[in-house]
């Protein structure tokens, strides 16, 4: 019976994707991460699951010993990634787009009431005398504080120290909430060494002072006197560089050849690499709050991603996450050992003194870049969830990236492991100890474990709306044994989530070769941009991890622009994840076209209308000493006023070209055009489909050949800061990190400003930087080009409204005609999901104050649709994307026979192929 559960579930794919082809644009990946999506009522009869596709909560019947059986599936907000029982009957389930927690009622199946949250929430629990939700919100760096008995009020809001604080965990007395903080770093930082624009400009090129460790060698050696690999004969001289440093546990900032940089990072000498003495990386990676005073303390030096935690029955916490060894120099040296996958237990009473730190692959010794694909299969990969059985002696983890489910001990020793579903996050573990449940985000699946066989026994399907192209192509993202010579890597170990890691790294080779970019679209045909272009050195420097969102259709790729297309990087998963071969002809076209679906979120900073604020508060930025004292407050920008200092007529470096000559809106990308002396042309694409964006050779720096980059995740590079004793974060702006802000680049002279104010206008704009709305240039405007279209989201999207009565707030009633005009706008979609006459029911606005239901047959105007709800009959009303709300909205499955009328039909509206 096992054999023919999991061969269905094998055929899922083609049971929920087959059928009628989807209309274009009604799924838009944002790619967000599983926190904690897994969860049982107190009585342990219900499992609540969370379907990050289909935007709904799950409701499974787990009662006694059978498999479990789907319920209820209950539609809450955009991309929900976590959830948490309050209760028996109550649920709350914190939505990632939407930035709200639902608060479902278990009973009547049914969104009671909304939160909105700060931006990006991500985890919630229940803690303190008297209880109250707390919810983590990782792009804001807070916690937030909720009376759940009115939830609605103002919350209090706890900053957390740190960056992307996500999973959470309280101990067995609910008097303490423990916060592991996603992106927390590792105590790594860069030095300048790679600054070509003369004294005075930031940061001071360190690396090549006398003073240092290595008598101003830039690139110092990384091999005693040596480099290993040696250098090629016959190349030229490599460009001095930045350095990656370290600090150790004797609080020494080290770099890879045992070079100590402490007196030039924190030390009297901290000015030379343009730090305050006594700069430091505090390195938080588990915030600790006191449910009843609210104060924080912290627990440092765990890894550099803390991805899950769980509380041990002897009360210490364990976190489970990567390490990475970006300290380490050039892609040869690090070839498939980049990465470690770890864990740590902490004493939360003694939390920097009392801590363990262990190897979650203790049969992986490093010393080669491969293995046996046996020994690679028993490797974990990307751990997203831990859960400890009653008594503590087993921990159970789950490889996202692996595919499997390792078992450890109390010490956190391996006892063995087991394969699931592709993609496993959640996982809990049934009161009575033998069942395990595990959710397989990428397959749509339930694994049900016996914990005494350590065996898969049941694989529940479940349906999911996600296209074929992102499920056949997110393999080569994420999958470590396929992909990587020890089983523990693979691509998405630096690119998370197809995103970035925080970090940069020297992935140089000084065996490697020169290039030439020859081909390549040099200066957009400017005559001022188009001189001084020099071949790509082998031994590059450090550069930062780059997200993939919207990189296809933009290449050429990486920092220098040195990437051709996708196709370029294939001998990567060789030459640094040390797999025996490179992705088939076929297998690199679905990893391209996974790529092409990865779509930026709304821009937190814009307008719900999507326009640019006029007042934007500037917290953690501060003035660079060019129009005054460093180290102050900037005062509230203006991105209005910043577009305008963006464009022309404002130019920059002596009046040379504007900011959108080069950074094109509405992506900051360079023009896929070249001017030919009347006008912009558009360049014909390469063999494989590759675009020809443009480079420029002003930069300042000593990589001089440089591809534009683009500007919409800026407002994501925050935490480095050094105007203070303090940061987040070891790595800044441009390419390789060395800029500590944005507005430390912004200060450099090139830059025209005028003053500070000036300054935070900018730099408001750069933060409001989303893509979408922003004035494009023209063909025949030659400081103003027109730039690539930008895949993002509208900043309205997720955002909701419930009513919970038949006459809703002026409030409520001002927000829900915001939404309205916006799609009568062609702007977004809205759709209303909710209960009426015992019935789960859905509208989707299809304009003029109409709203076409669930049943082909009905529509609903707005006036009455805003009268509808009542207790138990609750209405949410959803902004989505443009194009998905048919979808969302009244036809579940995209089969053409809206949901509803399936029902009335006895067919069912999570099944394309029967209509």
């Amino acid at each position: 019976m096992r054999v023919i559960r999991l061969a269905m579930a094998a055929l899922l794919p083609c049971l929920v994707l087959s059928g009628p082809a989807r209309a274009a644009g009604s799924f838009v990946n944002w790619e967000h991460p599983h926190v904690h999506p897994l969860d049982l009522t107190p009585d342990g009869l219900k499992l609540l699951a969370v379907n990050t596709a289909d935007n709904r909560l799950l409701v499974f019947n787990v009662a006694g010993t059978g498999e479990p059986v789907l319920t209820a599936t209950i539609p809450v907000g955009l991309d929900p990634v976590s959830v948490r029982a309050r209760s028996n009957t109550e649920a709350w389930v914190v939505n990632h787009v939407s930035d709200s927690v639902s608060i479902v009622d278990l009973t009547t199946l049914n969104v009671k009431a909304t939160v909105p949250t700060d931006d990006e929430p991500a985890d919630v629990i229940f803690a303190g005398l008297p209880k109250r939700a707390f919810v983590s919100c990782s792009q804001a760096n807070t916690v937030l504080v909720v009376d759940p008995a009115n939830p609605l009020n103002a919350p209090t809001r706890i900053p957390i120290e740190g960056e992307e604080p996500r999973a959470l965990a309280t101990n067995a007395a609910a008097t303490e909430v423990y916060v592991a903080l996603f992106e927390s770093g590792n105590r790594s930082t860069v030095l300048g060494g790679g600054n070509a624009m003369g004294p005075g400009a930031f940061p001071p090129n360190v690396v090549s002072n006398s003073v240092g460790p290595h008598g101003g060698a830039n690139p110092p050696p990384n091999a005693g006197s040596a480099f290993q690999p040696p250098m090629k004969p016959g190349n030229p001289t490599p460009p001095p560089v930045s350095l990656i440093v370290k600090k150790n546990a004797a609080g020494r900032w080290m770099d890879d050849n045992a070079g100590d940089w402490t007196t030039l990072v924190s030390g009297p000498n901290a000015s030379f690499s343009g730090r305050p003495f006594g700069w430091d990386l505090p390195d938080h990676d588990l915030a600790i709050i006191n449910t009843t005073l609210l104060d924080v303390t912290y627990a440092s030096g765990l890894m550099a991603h803390d991805m899950a935690l769980a509380v041990h029955p002897s009360g210490r916490v364990t976190v489970v996450g990567t390490d990475a060894t970006n300290e380490v120099r050039f892609e040869p040296n690090l070839k498939g050992r980049f990465l470690r996958v770890m864990g740590a237990s902490v004493d939360p009473g003694n939390p920097n003194t009392n801590t363990t730190r262990f190897d979650l692959n203790p049969h992986l010794t490093y010393t080669t870049s491969t293995v046996p694909q046996a020994m690679r299969d028993l490797s974990l990969g990307d751990p997203r969830g831990i859960v400890w059985n009653a008594n503590g002696s087993r921990g159970y983890i789950t490889g996202m990236g692996s595919n499997t489910v390792a078992v450890v001990d109390a010490t956190g020793a391996r006892i063995t492991q087991f394969p699931v579903g592709e993609g496993p996050t959640g996982i809990v573990i049934e009161p009575s100890g033998w069942r395990l449940f595990v959710l397989d985000k990428f397959a749509s699946t339930l694994s049900v474990v016996n914990t005494a066989t350590n065996m898969e026994v049941a694989r529940v399907p479940f349906f999911d709306p996600t296209p074929i192209p992102i499920r056949m192509g997110r393999p080569h993202l994420y999958d470590t044994h396929k992909t990587s010579g020890l089983g523990h890597i693979a691509c998405a170990s630096c690119h998370i989530d197809a995103r970035t890691d925080g970090l940069a790294w020297d992935l140089g080779d000084p065996a490697g070769d020169m290039k030439s970019p020859t081909g390549q679209n040099l200066g957009m045909g400017l005559p001022v941009l188009s001189t001084g272009f020099q071949s790509w050195h082998a031994m590059k420097g450090p550069m930062t991890t780059q997200t993939f969102q919207d990189i296809i259709g933009k290449e050429p790729l990486h920092w220098r622009g040195d990437r051709e297309g996708i196709e370029a990087f294939n001998p990567a998963f060789m030459s640094l994840n040390g797999d025996d071969v490179q992705l088939t002809v076929n297998e690199m076209q679905q990893f391209e076209n996974f790529l092409a679906t990865l779509t930026f979120p709304p821009n937190p900073y814009r307008a719900l209308d999507n326009s640019l604020p006029t007042r934007v508060p500037l917290p953690g930025h501060f003035t660079t000493g060019r129009f005054g004292p460093a180290g102050q407050p900037l005062p509230d920008g203006n991105a209005v006023r910043g577009l305008n200092l963006f464009r022309p007529p404002r130019l920059l470096d002596n009046n040379l070209v504007a900011c959108s000559t080069c950074h094109t809106l509405p992506t900051g990308l360079g023009p896929d055009m070249s001017w030919n002396g009347n006008r912009y042309v558009p360049l014909p694409v390469g063999p494989n489909g590759e675009h020809h964006l443009g480079l420029v050779a002003m930069d300042g720096f000593t990589n001089v050949t440089m591809k534009v980059p683009q500007l919409r995740n800026l407002y994501e590079k925050a935490g480095m800061n050094l105007t203070q004793t303090v940061s987040q974060s070891g790595f800044g702006v441009i390419h390789d990190g060395s800029v500590d802000t944005i507005e430390r680049f912004l200060s450099e002279p090139v830059f025209a400003f005028q003053s500070d104010q000036e300054l935070a206008d900018m730099v408001a704009f750069m933060l409001a930087f989303s893509g979408s709305e922003l004035p494009t240039g023209s063909n025949t405007r030659l400081m103003e080009p027109p730039g690539p279209p930008s895949q993002d989201t509208h900043a309205a999207v997720g955002q909701q409204v419930t009513l919970t009565t038949a006459s809703p707030t002026a409030a409520q009633q001002l927000r829900l005609t915001a939404f309205l005009s916006l799609a009568d706008a062609g702007k977004v979609g809205v759709v209303v999901k909710g209960r009426q006459g015992g019935m789960a029911r859905g509208f989707t606005y299809v304009g003029g104050n109409s709203f076409q239901s669930d049943r082909a047959t009905q529509t609903v105007s707005t006036s009455l649709l805003r009268t509808l709800a009542s207790a138990g009959s609750e209405l949410t009303w959803t902004v989505v994307p443009k194009g998905t709300e048919r979808r969302i909205g009244i036809d579940r499955d995209e089969d053409g026979v809206f949901d509803q009328d399936e029902l009335d039909h006895g067919t069912r509206p999570d099944d394309p192929n029967h209509p």
